[in-house]
């Protein structure tokens, strides 16, 4: 019996080691030549690996199942013609090693994503990939060099050496054109210049309301949408949508046509906006891209400098200046969905007598204790559910049916190969980036080893102290309470694709029991609904999230009435 056991795990082990592939022996080596920058370069290189054409293997590096192979280090003074290696030891995604790629055929591509060195007021010197107007985009970023997309055969049992040259360059944004609704302005900001040690800029893109040439003597309310990088006002169309569109696939609402969708809903707000009923507001699309990210969270930070400062007390009284705002705290609102639901309610609070009120949608972590799904003041380890024996992920990412498509561990590890020290422009980065005190190196101290997911308890109680929204009203309500009544509005959906609806459970428990003041706001949920839901219940979430804009309208008038001084104007700016 013990020589048969020992005869079927032979050929059980047998099988094992035929099943398995064999690890394969590649190398590559990419550089730039003289015409690309006569100059040597710092910044991230990354070699790029598809196993299809059906886009630029750059475009498909992504946290779901469909993405493609990643592998990045780090280059400082890199020559032309100086070459940057990449061997197994080089650090990858979702393949942690370039021994791991089986053999075969593959796209490859090389990119290097430029960095620039600042001098901050702070005594560090930092390298940093600058925002070009694109948003923070490192596979977009105008000056980034790279390559076109060439096949390879991987040979198993051969030494597959390979040479990719950077012989392309992303070329310059155009601004965007003014229209007769829509304008864009650029300013210096004095906090952030001397922050960074160069000139820095706000800029923001402005939707005026009908009538704001022919009513001179009119002022204005300001809506402020808190949001990503905007290139323009989105989702306005004055003309009808474009019968020859061709229809495209939206794989995440699983609509067809949903192009089309969105220009019949920017042409139908373009109707509502410009109809005799609608009131007359501005409308602003903030744009404050950083070396960190396409926005700033709207806040200061030791990282990102004062930018909570600037966008409230530099760009917003210009914009309201230039374009006739009334200029008074009862006159301002905030609304914005995911990051921009986060820095409406965090501007809100954080600035409590500069808002009138704040509408945000889906927010980011609003109460650390339900980071997604990490509590980073208990937990010890961000990837992993702690425990003796077991070593289960934590998730990251999830449809509405709660089915998980990927997981904490690898959407930072997507990140780490993007960049180190916080720079892959990447969300879990920017958080860290934002809330994290400055290291040693003068880059964010981490929240969390980005290797092992082992969290670090005195930066999360910097975190709790200085960016735990739930927690500083809690600390503080009793000064915050009577500022802030009326002022709160939060909207998620509680099957969020982030688990963002954790948070919010969690901000409600403490709001629905406030008294001295009650917060008399509202917090509300969508049924099954996914990332972000607004507060509509009549509406597909598909739908919904194409009407931010007239979402608030009524509830902003009710409360300028509620609210306003006495003697405010209530009426030049309702014609």
């Amino acid at each position: 019996m013990q020589k048969f056991s020992l005869v079927l795990l032979l050929i059980f082990g047998w099988q094992l080691a035929i099943a398995r592939p064999a690890e394969t022996d590649i190398s590559f080596s990419i550089s730039f030549t003289q015409n690309q920058s006569a100059k040597a370069l710092d910044g991230r290189m990354l070699l790029l690996i598809s196993a299809n054409n059906e886009k630029e293997p750059r475009f498909q590096i992504v946290d779901g199942a469909e993405t493609q192979l990643a592998f990045g280090i780090d280059v400082e003074g890199l020559n032309p013609g100086e070459k940057a290696k990449f061997d197994n030891s080089v650090f990858g995604y979702p393949l942690r090693s370039l021994k791991d790629v089986p053999a075969g055929e593959y796209w490859v591509q090389g990119l290097l994503h430029i960095y620039e060195t600042f001098h901050r007021s702070d005594g560090h010197t930092v390298k940093l990939p600058m925002d070009r107007g694109e948003g923070q985009q490192w596979s977009k970023a105008p000056g980034n060099l790279y390559s076109n997309p060439q096949k390879i055969t991987i040979r198993p049992g051969e030494k597959n050496n390979f040479h990719i040259e950077l012989d392309q360059k992303i070329p310059p944004i155009d601004p965007p054109k003014d229209t007769k609704y829509i304008k864009h302005i650029k300013m210096k900001s004095e906090m952030l210049s001397k922050f960074w040690g160069r000139p820095m800029y706000l800029g923001a893109c402005i939707l005026l309301p009908e009538g704001f040439d022919s009513h001179t003597d009119a002022r204005y309310p300001l809506i402020i949408n808190h949001g990503h990088f905007p290139y323009t006002f989105g989702g306005f169309r004055p003309e009808p949508p474009d019968p020859d569109l061709k229809p495209e696939y939206s794989a995440r609402f699983d609509v067809h046509g949903y192009n089309r969708i969105q220009q019949e809903h920017a042409h139908q707000f373009y109707k509502e906006w410009t109809g005799p009923d609608f009131p007359r507001f501005v409308i602003i699309e903030i744009q404050h891209a950083n070396p960190y990210y396409d926005d700033s969270y709207a806040v200061n930070s030791e990282n990102l400098g004062p930018y909570g400062d600037a966008i409230t007390y530099e760009l917003i009284p210009h914009i309201e200046k230039e374009f006739r705002g009334i200029g008074k705290p009862w006159s301002r609102f905030l609304y914005g969905g995911s990051t921009g639901g986060w820095e409406a309610l965090a501007a809100q609070v954080l600035y409590p007598d500069e808002y009138n009120g704040c509408f945000a949608a889906c927010p980011d972590p609003v109460d650390f204790r339900a980071y997604t799904v990490v509590n980073i003041y208990d937990h010890k380890n961000a990837y992993f559910v702690d425990s003796k024996f077991k070593r289960t992920p934590r998730p990251g990412f999830r449809n509405y049916l709660g089915e998980l498509k990927a997981t904490l561990v690898e959407m930072n590890y997507r990140e780490l190969v993007l960049g180190t020290k916080s720079r892959s422009g990447q969300q879990w980065d920017i958080w860290e980036a934002v809330y994290s005190p400055v290291g040693d190196d003068g880059y964010p101290q981490r929240i969390w080893d980005k290797m092992t997911g082992e969290i670090n308890p005195e930066v999360a109680e910097f975190w709790r102290q200085n960016y735990d929204i739930s927690y500083i009203l809690q600390r503080d309500w009793e000064n915050l309470g009577p500022k802030l009544r009326g002022k709160l509005r939060i909207y998620c959906g509680d099957m969020d694709n982030y688990y963002l609806n954790n948070a919010v459970y969690l901000i409600e428990e403490f709001l629905k029991n406030t008294s001295t003041p009650f917060y008399d706001g509202a917090v509300d949920y969508g049924d099954r609904a996914e990332h972000c839901w607004n507060g509509d219940h009549s509406r597909s979430n598909a739908e919904s999230r194409l009407r931010y804009h007239q979402m608030y309208v009524d509830k902003i008038l009710q409360r300028i009435e509620e609210s306003a001084p006495e003697g405010a104007d209530l009426t030049s700016w309702r014609y």
